[in-house]
């Protein structure tokens, strides 16, 4: 028998912070009854001109082991301690062309990335986070390494220029199931006559303050702070929403990502 269970698909380099993304997509699948597969591609080893075939061989295989060792520790340990059963897998090759192969195969509702700092360099410049987005159309989650969900805790969300009829959504309405009270809207417009301004509102029947920002350089820097204040540790922002400053067109999805050290749930209404 086939249930409708979300398919949510990790994609992972492996790095430290590999850890704190899973259980991001752990907590995400418990909220939304969903399947997790975690997915890993390493690159192919440089093989020096002057190895013979069956030491280049060898070293394949070493490093093949490894890597599986490697995965199966991080993902049994998880799966034991919060009781979830986890699909894995990992190939060598072209890290992109792997990556767009499995999406097609395995066809995710939702992807699940590490989020970089705000002191990497590459942020949302990242050639692997471009390549997902334009890849998938559907949902996507950063997981921030700092300011997390863990799993089995309540959740702290946070909306970002989100309206009422897009928290009729499924996905939507089940993260309101098991979020803290009151829920947080953030909305950014072009003028309002006081900055900051917190209103009280309700949304699918759940009491939320509204925080509102009027748009300028520094607003996105202005609001990470009052996430912060608010200890949001997933703010939910639609992909699709290219105009978030209500007519204007100095930010972008980029400009989100690149200043806020949260969590972000880039959902679509297809959701």
């Amino acid at each position: 028998m086939k249930n409708n269970r979300s398919k949510i698909l990790v994609l992972s380099d492996l790095k430290k912070s590999t850890s704190t993304t899973l259980k991001s997509a752990v907590n995400l699948a418990k909220m939304i009854d969903g399947d997790i597969e975690f997915f890993h591609v390493k690159k192919p080893i440089d093989i020096v001109e002057r190895e013979n075939q069956l030491s280049a061989m060898r070293t394949i295989n070493e490093k093949h082991a490894q890597t599986r060792k490697k995965i199966e520790n991080l993902i049994n340990s998880i799966s034991k301690e919060y009781n979830v059963n986890i699909k894995h897998s990992f190939t060598f090759g072209n890290i992109k062309s792997e990556i767009s192969k499995h999406i097609d195969e395995v066809k995710p509702d939702i992807i699940v990335l590490g989020k970089k700092s705000q002191n990497s360099i590459s942020l949302i410049g990242d050639n692997l986070t471009n390549f997902v987005f334009s890849e998938h159309d559907g949902t996507i989650l950063l997981a921030s390494n700092k300011n997390t969900f863990e799993p089995n805790k309540e959740l702290s969300l946070g909306v970002l220029n989100t309206s009422d009829e897009s928290f009729k959504l499924d996905l939507a309405e089940n993260l309101l199931e098991h979020t803290q009270k009151p829920l947080k809207s953030f909305k950014i417009i072009n003028k309002v006559n006081t900055i900051n301004k917190t209103n009280n509102t309700v949304v699918n029947n759940k009491k939320t303050v509204e925080y509102v920002f009027e748009e300028s350089d520094n607003t996105l820097k202005n609001m990470s702070n009052y996430l912060s204040k608010n200890n949001i540790n997933l703010l939910c922002f639609d992909r699709g929403n290219k105009n978030m400053y209500n007519n204007s067109t100095k930010a972008n999805i980029k400009d989100v990502v690149r200043n806020l050290n949260v969590s972000l749930l880039l959902t679509t209404e297809q959701n």
